[in-house]
């Protein structure tokens, strides 16, 4: 009688027997954790000048970059009428810049389909700089050596925590792939 090698029924997700994704975590981990993000801000830091960095936008590039067929393209929308609602831009803003990001990434992936991180964290800088940059021009704020210069920190602060997000969407991917029971 030949018996069966007991790690044939386990993968890096978890057991095989009796096991599939959740399509609950699969939905759910991606588009909670952005959401997350554009409430997360207020309970970190309030000042008059503009410093902690946009969350809510990081985690969209995050998962846009990590895992690329995870969002569809027009999941810009609707996150960004969910960050609208938290930012305190004008409405429409994030739905615009969350939309034209999410399409210049999609032309970037058919252009350049296999990247590295260095690619992909300079893809994220120009998003995050151009982001930060049209937010301040969709507010109303007049644009002066004032207001770019306080928009600075902010741009510096996302560029330097998109690696953290970057691995932190890769942890919540791990959570997003686990196999849980499946009864019938």
């Amino acid at each position: 009688m030949e018996r069966l090698n007991p790690a044939s029924r386990r993968d890096r997700y978890g057991s095989r027997i009796n096991r599939d994704h959740s399509p609950l975590l699969l939905a759910l981990v991606p588009w909670g954790s952005i959401m997350l993000g554009a409430i997360v801000p207020f309970f970190i830091l309030t000042s008059g000048m503009p410093i902690v960095p946009p969350l809510a936008f990081l985690f969209l590039l995050g998962w846009r970059l990590v895992r690329p067929g995870v969002l569809p393209v027009w999941a810009g929308l609707p996150l960004g009428l969910w960050n609208d609602l938290f930012s305190g831009q004008p409405m429409g803003c994030s739905v615009l810049l969350f939309s034209l990001t999410m399409l210049a990434i999609e032309i970037l992936d058919s252009r350049f389909p296999w990247r590295n991180f260095v690619q992909d964290w300079i893809t994220a800088s120009l998003a995050i700089f151009a982001f930060l940059w049209l937010g301040a021009m969709f507010s109303g704020a007049d644009i002066s050596v004032t207001v770019v210069v306080s928009i600075l920190p902010q741009v510096v602060l996302a560029i330097l925590a998109f690696p953290i997000v970057a691995r932190l969407v890769a942890a919540l991917d791990r959570i997003r792939l686990l196999r849980v029971r499946v009864i019938g």
